[in-house]
């Protein structure tokens, strides 16, 4: 089945996994949302991430952030879509949730927080906000 916004399907499928209580989550492998992942490891939204299988069969398998049985995410929202891009220059990124979230803006140097954006002074696609 073709995913027609694969970046809405990754956020539903961690999404589903939390309502679920799951530790882990597998989600079909594409570069960006490696790069998503890598910053919600860093950013300690996510435990960890690995890459597994080979060629056609890369799968991305998240490993969720729990405290005291409570998951670190609150929200997962999609921003930019198919069909309404979002786009913001570096001044115009505000923080989320005053400054306890993060959105994930895709520039021409690559994917980044907003914080990272701001510093570089790049703005970008919202691609979605974590919180």
């Amino acid at each position: 089945m073709k995913v027609t916004d694969p970046i809405a399907d990754y956020l539903t499928r961690i999404r589903n996994a939390i309502l679920a209580k799951h530790k882990e989550v597998t989600i079909p492998y594409s570069k960006i949302k490696e790069n998503i992942s890598r910053i919600l490891v860093n950013r300690q939204f996510l435990m960890d991430y690995k890459i597994e299988g080979a060629d056609q069969e890369k799968t991305l398998r998240l490993i969720l952030h729990y405290t005291r049985g409570k998951n670190i995410i609150n929200e997962l929202k999609r921003m930019s879509k198919p069909g309404r891009r979002y786009y913001a220059k570096a001044e115009e990124l505000k923080p989320i949730k005053q400054g306890y979230g993060i959105a994930i803006v895709s520039t021409s140097s690559g994917i980044f927080d907003d914080q990272e954006a701001r510093e570089k002074n790049i703005g970008g696609e919202i691609l979605c906000t974590v919180w």
